[in-house]
């Protein structure tokens, strides 16, 4: 059996990002730009627009955080197209807490 393994020499940073109802959407400095579904990352998706819009680049533009939803994305992680790893009981235990 084969495996594919990508290295990416030079990551891309990031200069904006955009969310709507069901797609995040992240401008990088070599002009591309990486949609993905909310769905992959369920704190945002679970998040109101305000909180959202709440984030800051990390790492010299090597990701993306949202200091109110305790959420970090990577470049890297968009550019392969890996949607968050978190567990879902780890997911449900933020949530309640957001309820209390």
């Amino acid at each position: 059996m084969t495996s594919l393994t990508i290295e990416l020499l030079e990551i891309p940073t990031i200069q904006d990002v955009t969310i709507t109802d069901d797609t995040l959407s992240v401008d990088l400095s070599d002009g591309r730009t990486i949609s993905v579904p909310l769905a992959w990352y369920p704190r945002l998706l679970n998040a109101s627009k305000e909180e959202r819009d709440h984030w800051r680049t990390i790492g010299q533009g090597e990701g993306i955080h949202w200091e109110k939803l305790d959420e970090d994305i990577s470049t890297k992680n968009l550019i392969l197209g890996q949607p968050s790893g978190e567990s879902q009981k780890s997911f449900q235990k933020w949530l309640n807490a957001r309820t209390e």
